[in-house]
């Protein structure tokens, strides 16, 4: 089975259906839900072995849903915006809770912001909302990275004997997961100025009319 794309079938085209009311819009929500509870944990209760529990519910429920979203035929195009917004959002989050607990630098924080920020100010520019961009290949394994290593930071907060090694081997895969970020990033800010502007030329008043109107 691949890790990547599982579930998909050669033999039936995805389609982007209208339905709200899916498994993996469901599991989407539940990601979305993990957050606040990871934060309570990490902030409030100090609690980083359950934390990581929920980080791992979380990563394996951004697996599941795209699996059974490509193999039971339950793409839908509100999944297509929500699924990308849910791991994003969680990265950031956890990213600032781990900021606040003193686990990382605020320069870690910094060099997932950035990247995302510019796309946001390009994204608003040329689109005034979603791009509509596929998720590239480099940025699913970017985010399985990053999504694997905080857990492992987090383990490496626990008072054990492995804590140095967990320690190293999270940076590692958090920085390789960061060179990922901003790769996918460079490939999507080229990706959404094509697009941006085979629309404006398409739609020459377009642009001109938004602005008017705001």
């Amino acid at each position: 089975m691949r890790f990547i794309g599982a579930g998909a079938r050669p033999d039936r085209p995805q389609i982007d259906h209208d339905r709200v009311l899916t498994v993996p819009n469901a599991l989407t929500v539940l990601r979305f839900m993990g957050v606040p509870l990871f934060i309570w944990l990490v902030l409030a209760e100090r609690e980083y072995g359950i934390a990581v529990v929920v980080l791992a519910v979380m990563a394996g429920s951004d697996w599941i849903d795209g699996y059974v979203a490509r193999r039971f035929d339950q793409a839908s195009k509100l999944g297509r915006v929500m699924d990308p917004l849910a791991d994003r959002l969680a990265l950031i989050a956890v990213a600032v809770t781990l900021v606040i607990a003193g686990v990382v630098h605020w320069l870690y924080l910094a060099a997932l912001l950035v990247p995302d920020a510019v796309l946001l100010a390009m994204t608003l520019t040329f689109f005034r909302g979603h791009p509509d961009l596929p998720v590239s290949r480099v940025g699913k394994v970017r985010t399985g990275l990053l999504l694997l290593g905080t857990p492992l930071l987090v383990l490496s907060r626990l008072d054990s004997p492995f804590g140095g090694a967990l320690f190293v081997a999270a940076w590692v895969v958090l920085g390789l997961g960061l060179v990922g970020h901003w790769i996918a990033a460079y490939n999507y800010f080229w990706a959404i100025l094509r697009k941006g502007r085979m629309q404006a030329v398409s739609h020459p008043g377009a642009l001109e009319n938004d602005g008017g109107a705001a």
